[in-house]
């Protein structure tokens, strides 16, 4: 069960990053206006999903890529925020509202995944 709870975690960090540069325009939308440079946030956040997703399937940096994701997750979080606000106000995603208003809980459930991960060694693996 470890081994797959950091697979699929490392897994989803990289497709989740590598989509950042095949559908760039869903996370350009969703930034807040008051903050700058949009395509280069794109471009480095995406960067950073597919790092550390990386990161996560090697036992010495699975913590720090870990805490990395738990890091990320927060940081993002008012976009999601903002995304919600502007849909309500009427701007169109293609999302429905109610899975904008499923995601803001969802990110809580993706910290505590990486928080669960973060200590798991290939050594005390019992399955």
């Amino acid at each position: 069960m470890k081994k797959f709870l950091v697979y699929s975690l490392g897994a989803f960090y990289i497709i989740a990053g590598t989509n950042h540069f095949f559908s760039p325009e869903f996370y350009l939308e969703m930034m807040p206006d008051y903050l700058p440079f949009h395509e280069l946030l794109n471009v480095t956040s995406g960067l950073a999903e597919i790092t550390l997703g990386s990161l996560v399937l090697y036992e010495r940096m699975r913590k720090m890529a870990c805490y990395g994701i738990i890091l990320l997750l927060l940081a993002i979080y008012p976009a999601n925020i903002n995304m919600l606000l502007t849909a309500l106000e009427g701007k169109d995603y293609g999302v429905p509202i109610w899975a904008l208003y499923a995601r803001l809980p969802f990110q809580f459930l993706f910290i505590y995944w990486a928080w669960l991960v973060r200590d798991f060694k290939w050594s005390e693996e019992t399955t």
